[in-house]
């Protein structure tokens, strides 16, 4: 680990030097542990893989003949075959944390460029608030527009816990650690402090290397509620109001707006943790409720810190300057009798705050103050009085010629009430249509509305839940004994009704559908709610939560557009809509489009809908449109820069509203650094600013043309990419002996099963498996496979000339970023390494007649990129990124190998446990090399 794989000629970069040197200094340390936990002998059998690998890769780079080539890879197999289970254990760790720590290195350089093969990461520059507002004011837009515009404007990552993310926190607490020390200026002219900063990195590594990757139990919903909290502590709740003042400090001087205007809160964080209960049986009312409190502890806990800092602050005495009134009185009733603080009103109503605060938390979270309230107050009635309190203190400070001290520490706890509230963030709730669907027939059963609701067609059920939902009479009697499943159902919602009356109706505010596919499906969840008082009847009914219809398959995407248009035109509906400020929320799933229809259909698919949704059906009826993107951390599942991903959404679709999942790996490569963290917030910010209010440069004739082009290539695309999974026998066969699927279902990943039913069929394994198994074995195959067969048809049949594909490419963002992101599949993608893994497959027969079809796709698909693009390889546009991805390539080699190794033996009866563990601890480096691969 003393040397990184050798790359092209240095770059004079100096970002890229300081990059080299991290690394450098990284792999020193690592070895050193190594040398000192396990050996010298150890340490010279990795390196010797080490350079093995390194050895075959620059023969590949420097294009040397079959010959040498071949005698580098014998050369790296002969060092890796034969290995015992101890010191293939060993190797594992070594190149793993090896790859753990290039990752530190990449995310903690200074900025410059940044490196986009983190997800979500774009190119230099983009994603920068001031350079959006710059922009929006040479097109001429006001700074008023521009308050009126985050006026409305609704941003929000909303975390989930989708098991993608295969670190224990302990490791990602460690590499935290690491990371703050690599931050430090590296050049402190102190030879005595650079080498205590070294020493201070060693005895972390040290400490990484001596803790276990893998969790030896399953993470329990308590668990991944605890780990979504780790990102508020390290930076939401630090981070997010400074980006507030930063922003409007910069609409100030930009635009010259008053000091004192204070944005709306545009900018929230959302989570789905405690709340998902799609497919996964562990998420129930006790779950909410657990998670409800853990998240009004954390914020209890944040305002009371800095309302104890802020008294320190605040040591103004009556008796040097003269005090509003309104404070002074404020002062005077706060109970607050102790002499030390007669002369200071501003710690006086601080004390009577801080009492407030206590009891408050106290009430709504069990949460025992560690400093006792020097006085007894009562509670807070809601997070508003909270605030009022804090207005007051800031009013006076301003009206007493000291507004400088309101500019600090009170205005970001002001910002951070208004954007946490006491529930700290949003909870949303998700379930599937087929549940909600059985739970109303059995009350519609019990009831005697009807005997069999599933047996009536859709027009029916429209009609009977129609009239169900106008009147005020609950379906549910205190008398009758109800199912399992339907308790359950309702005793969620009866937490979420409790919710609203503790924490305010911010802590709840949004119920997803999954698999959505009719207007019934919206109406049953109404019926829900109804039955616990969280939607109210009337002429103008009254509704407490979003219904947001999730359309997941190809052909739900295809259908969503006419199935809300029938929506709105039930009156009962529409005035639900009404209640909710004439605003649709509608979630487009990335995932399980992609897995249904493959990447080209799947993207189309979802930009169409998305048109149709905003253009076409909500503006048509007076509706505000919110989509929702379900994105992954892959590009299969929607993944790849933010911003560009954002910037290409249809023109008037994204309207200064966007919400989207953050998912797995993709939380912690954004939010585990508070800097970092900051940087990814003010990008969704900034993206969705500009592609609200920017003009869209792609002419309408054009546009139009390119449409065209698109459907083509997608309904080609599709036919092939069905053709695999559907028609081509085997082919599940295949996937399965070919990847590790089953030894990733078995990883303690996450709380929810790997599949939603047991059939073992494509249709119900969740995306994520699907998408996490082809990337472990360096195929990658839902990043790209269908689209070279479309788009060599396309040119064969005249439907479009290389040439308008070529100008498509270069105007069309959605066509130039489906394209940015299959290039970066392409490039992680290893062919080589992919045969070997076919090798796992045992019957020869399929095997090849498979892994022909999936070769010769995939070098059709490379071809018709760089012909598109006009590339002369992949990554030819971002060189820094594809200098990252050679240098990962000498160590995800060797895992890999060992990987096909262990799966082969641990399919033949070998159960010696640390192979079991070996194989886990190689898909937690392959998936630490590559990133995105969840």
């Amino acid at each position: 680990m003393n040397q990184m794989a050798p790359g092209p000629p240095a770059i004079c970069d100096p970002r890229e030097e300081r990059l080299q040197a991290d690394r450098r200094l990284l792999g020193r340390l690592l070895g050193e542990v190594i040398r000192e936990q396990i050996g010298a002998g150890a340490l010279e059998l990795i390196e010797n893989i080490r350079r093995c690998a390194v050895d075959f890769r620059r023969s590949e780079a420097q294009g040397q003949d079959g010959k040498s080539m071949a005698q580098a890879r014998s050369g790296l197999e002969a060092a890796l075959n034969g290995l015992s289970i101890d010191d293939t254990l060993h190797v594992v760790r070594a190149f793993s944390y090896f790859l753990h720590l290039v990752n530190i290195a990449e995310d903690t350089c200074p900025p410059g460029s940044r490196n986009r093969s983190r997800p979500g990461e774009s190119a230099a520059g983009h994603g920068d608030l001031s350079r959006a507002l710059a922009r929006a004011k040479n097109h001429g837009i006001s700074g008023a527009r521009l308050v009126e515009w985050f006026a409305t404007a609704v941003v929000a990552p909303v975390l989930t816990a989708h098991p993608t993310e295969v670190q224990r926190q302990s490791i990602l607490d460690c590499e935290r650690k690491i990371a703050r020390l690599l931050a430090l200026p590296a050049d402190h002219g102190d030879p005595s402090l650079r080498a205590q900063q070294e020493l201070s990195l060693r005895r972390e590594v040290l400490r990484l290397w001596l803790t276990a990757m893998l969790r030896l139990t399953r993470l329990t919903v308590a668990d991944e509620i605890e780990n979504g909290l780790t990102y508020f502590r390290i930076t939401f709740l630090e981070r997010l109001p400074r980006l507030y003042a930063d922003l409007e400090a910069a609409l100030t001087a930009e635009f010259h707006l008053a000091r004192d205007a204070l944005l709306a809160p545009f900018l929230r964080v959302g989570t789905w943790i405690g709340g998902d209960r799609d497919g996964n049986p562990n998420v129930n009312a006790g779950v909410l409720e657990q998670a409800l409190t853990a998240q009004a502890r954390l914020a209890f806990e944040h305002y009371l810190a800095e309302v104890r800092l802020l008294s320190n602050e605040l040591s103004i005495a009556a008796r040097l300057a003269p005090i509003p009134a309104a404070l002074l009185e404020f002062a005077a009733a706060s109970g607050d009798r102790s002499p030390h603080r007669s002369d200071e009103p501003y710690r006086q109503a601080l004390t009577a705050i801080h009492a407030r605060l206590v009891a408050t938390a106290a009430h709504l979270a069990q949460l025992q103050a560690v400093k006792e309230p020097q006085i007894t107050k009562p509670p807070y009635a809601s997070a508003g009085e909270f605030a009022a309190d804090l207005d007051l203190i800031a009013r006076a400070l301003s009206g007493q010629g000291a507004g400088l001290l309101a500019n600090g520490r009170l205005k970001n706890l002001r910002r951070a009430v208004g954007l946490f509230g006491f529930h700290l963030a949003s909870i949303d709730l998700r379930q599937s249509s087929g549940e909600h669907a059985a739970t109303v027939g059995e009350l519609l059963q019990k009831a005697e509305v009807t005997a069999d609701y599933h047996a009536l067609d859709e027009p029916a059920r429209i009609e009977l839940l129609a009239r169900e939902l106008a009147g005020s009479r609950p379906l549910r009697s205190p008398h009758l004994a109800y199912s399992g499943h339907a308790e359950a159902e309702l005793a969620i919602l009866a937490v979420v009704a409790q919710a609203h009356r503790k924490f305010g109706r911010d802590a709840i505010q949004h119920y997803i559908i999954s698999h959505c596919e009719s207007v019934s499906d919206l109406l049953e969840v109404a019926i829900l709610l109804k039955e616990v008082g969280l939607l109210r009847p009337g002429p103008r009914p009254a509704l407490d939560l979003d219904i947001v219809p999730l359309f997941e398959t190809i052909a739900d995407l295809a259908a969503c557009a006419d199935i809300i248009r029938q929506a709105f035109g039930l009156p009962l509906y529409r005035a639900l809509v009404a209640a909710r400020g004439d605003c649709q929320e509608i979630m487009l799933g990335y995932s399980d489009s992609n897995k249904d229809g493959g990447y080209l259909t799947s993207n189309w698919s979802l930009y169409k809908a998305a048109t149709e949704l905003a253009g076409v059906v909500c503006r048509r009826h007076g509706v505000r449109l919110r989509l929702f993107h379900g994105r992954g951390g892959s590009v299969g599942r929607g993944g790849g820069p933010s911003y560009e991903a954002i910037l290409a959404q249809p023109p008037d679709s994204v309207g200064g509203m966007l919400r989207l999942t953050e998912q797995g790996e993709v939380i912690a490569s954004k939010y585990a650094d508070a800097d970092r963290g900051r940087l990814n917030l003010e990008t969704l910010a900034a993206a969705t600013l500009e592609a609200s209010l920017l003009p869209h440069t792609v002419p309408p004739d054009n546009l139009l043309r390119y449409c065209a082009m698109m459907e083509d290539l997608s309904q080609r695309s599709f036919a092939a990419y069905r053709k695999l999974i559907k028609e081509t026998p085997g082919f599940l066969d295949y996937f399965r002996a070919s990847t590790p699927l089953a030894e990733i279902a078995d990883l303690n990943i996450g709380s929810r099963p790997a599949s939603r039913k047991a059939s073992g069929s494509i249709e119900d394994l969740r995306a994520i498996p699907w998408v996490f198994s082809w990337s472990q074995c360096r195929l990658i195959l839902p990043g790209w496979y269908g689209f070279g067969s479309a788009a060599e048809q396309t040119v064969a049949a005249a439907a479009s000339t290389v040439e308008e594909l070529q100008d498509m490419a270069r105007h069309w963002p959605i066509f130039r970023t489906l394209l940015a992101n299959m290039d970066m599949v392409l490039a992680k993608s290893d062919l080589g390494i992919a045969r070997r893994y076919a090798e796992l497959v045992p019957d020869t027969a399929l095997r090849e007649r498979i892994w022909t079809l999936l070769r010769t796709e995939w070098e059709r698909t490379r071809h018709w990129l760089l012909t598109i693009t006009q590339a002369g390889d992949f990554l030819a546009g971002t060189p820094e990124l594809a200098r990252t991805i050679r240098h990962r390539l000498p160590y995800l080699d060797p895992l890999n190998h060992l990987q096909i190794e262990l799966l082969r033996r641990y399919r033949c009866g070998d159960t010696d446990e640390r192979t079991r563990r070996a194989i886990h601890l190689t898909i937690n480096g392959v998936a630490a090399g590559l990133r995105n691969s969840g």
